[in-house]
C-alpha cells in the first residue's frame, strides 16, 4: 500500500495508537528526527536519539509513552515506536508495484500455473510444472525452475533463481541474486579424487520468509533444506544442504550454516557468525558478530567467540600468552596438588 498524504488520525487509527495533538495535519511522508521536514512523520525508537526531539521539524513523532513530554511536536503513543514505524513505512514505500500479468518476453512453459493475479516480469522464465499462487510476482530475470511451488503473496524480486522442485510459501520476500536449491557441497573421496554425490532433497521455505540478495540455500542430499516460519535473512548468507532452520530465526549478513546443522526458534545470529556442521543450536540462542560455534547449545541465551579489535603491538603480546595458556594450565594443576598436599 503506498499513500500520498493521509491525515494524522487516520495514521493513529491505523497503529492503534493514542493521538496527542491535531488530527487534521496531513502527513505526507516518513523520515528519522534529524531529517524530517515539515509534513513528515518520524520515530523514537533508540534512546540515544532522544536528543534530536527538541529540534526535529516533523510534523509528528511516534514515541514511548515516557517520552512523550520531551516531544515539542503532535505525538502518536505506542509501547514499541518501531514496529509502529515498520508498519507505517509500507503506506509511503516507493517501490514499484507489479501489475499482473505475463510479460511478452517472459519464457513460460505450457504447463506451468500462473493465475490472473500473478505477475511475470520481462526474461523471465518458468519452467515445466511450475504453481504460482495468487498475487505472486516474479520479478525481470528471474529463472523458476521445474516443479517448484511458490505460496500466495510472495515477491522474487529480478533475478532470483530458484532451481527445481523448491517450495516457497506465502508471503515471502526474495531479494535479488538469491539462489534456492542449488546442489549442496557433496563429495566422496577416494584416494584423493572427489566424487560428486546427487542431492536429491528439496529446499522448504515456510510463510513470512524473507531471503536477502545473494544469499544462497542449497538444497538437501537426502532430506529437505528446511527453513521454517517467519526467518528473517540478511544479505550473502550461506546455508548447506539438510540445514534446519526453525521458526522466526533471524541472521544479519555473512552467516555461514554448514551442514546438517539443525537451529532453534528465534535465535539471531550476528554478522559473519559461522555454525559448524552436524550440530543442534536450541531455541532463543543469540550470537554476537563473528562468533565461530564448533560445538552443541542446548542452553538459550547470548554466545560469542573472538575478540575486539585491539592495537597490533597489544594482539602481538596477547597472541604470545595464548600460546602459552596450556603450559601455564599444566603448571597451576600442578602447583594446586602441592598445596592440597
Amino acid at each position: 500500500m503506498t499513500v500520498q498524504t493521509v491525515t494524522l488520525g487516520e495514521v493513529a487509527q491505523f497503529l492503534g495508537a493514542e493521538l496527542r495533538g491535531d488530527a487534521d495535519t496531513e502527513i505526507t511522508g516518513i523520515a528519522t528526527l534529524q531529517a524530517a521536514r515539515p509534513g513528515q512523520i518520524s520515530f523514537l525508537a533508540n534512546p540515544s536519539y532522544a536528543r534530536y526531539l527538541s529540534q526535529t521539524q516533523a510534523s509528528a513523532v511516534i514515541v514511548a509513552p515516557a517520552a512523550a513530554d520531551q516531544t515539542p511536536t503532535n505525538v502518536l503513543l505506542l509501547d514499541n515506536p518501531y514496529l509502529g514505524y515498520a508498519r507505517l513505512s509500507h503506506w509511503f514505500d516507493p517501490a514499484p508495484v507489479a501489475e499482473p500479468g505475463v510479460h511478452p518476453s517472459a519464457v513460460v512453459d505450457p504447463t506451468a500455473v500462473v493465475p490472473a493475479s500473478a505477475s511475470v516480469g520481462p526474461l523471465a522464465v518458468l519452467e515445466a510444472g511450475v504453481e504460482l499462487g495468487e498475487n505472486v510476482a516474479v520479478g525481470a530475470g528471474s529463472i523458476i525452475g521445474a516443479r517448484c511451488q511458490i505460496g500466495a503473496g510472495s515477491v522474487l524480486r529480478p533475478r532470483v533463481t530458484l532451481a527445481h522442485d523448491v517450495v516457497i510459501g506465502a508471503r515471502c520476500h526474495l531479494l535479488s541474486g538469491a539462489v534456492l536449491g542449488s546442489d549442496g557441497f557433496g563429495f566422496a573421496n577416494e584416494r584423493g579424487v572427489w566424487h560428486r554425490i546427487a542431492q536429491v532433497g528439496r529446499v522448504v521455505l515456510g510463510d513470512d520468509v524473507e531471503v536477502g540478495a545473494n544469499t544462497t540455500i542449497d538444497r538437501g542430499a537426502l532430506d529437505d533444506t528446511v527453513i521454517g516460519n517467519g526467518v528473517k535473512l540478511d544479505n550473502l548468507i550461506q546455508i548447506a544442504h539438510n540445514v534446519t532452520v526453525g521458526d522466526h530465526t533471524a541472521m544479519a549478513a555473512k552467516v555461514g550454516i554448514a551442514g546438517s546443522t539443525r537451529i532453534g526458534s528465534h535465535c539471531v545470529f550476528g554478522g559473519a557468525s559461522g555454525v559448524a556442521g552436524h550440530l543442534e543450536i536450541g531455541d532463543q540462542v543469540h550470537l554476537t558478530g563473528m562468533t565461530l560455534v564448533t560445538g552443541n547449545i542446548t542452553e538459550p541465551g547470548v554466545y560469542s567467540s573472538g575478540t575486539g579489535a585491539e592495537s597490533n603491538k597489544q594482539w602481538r603480546k596477547n597472541a604470545v600468552r595464548f600460546r602459552q595458556l596450556d603450559a601455564m594450565a599444566r603448571k597451576l594443576k600442578e602447583l594446586e596438588k602441592k598445596l592440597e598436599g
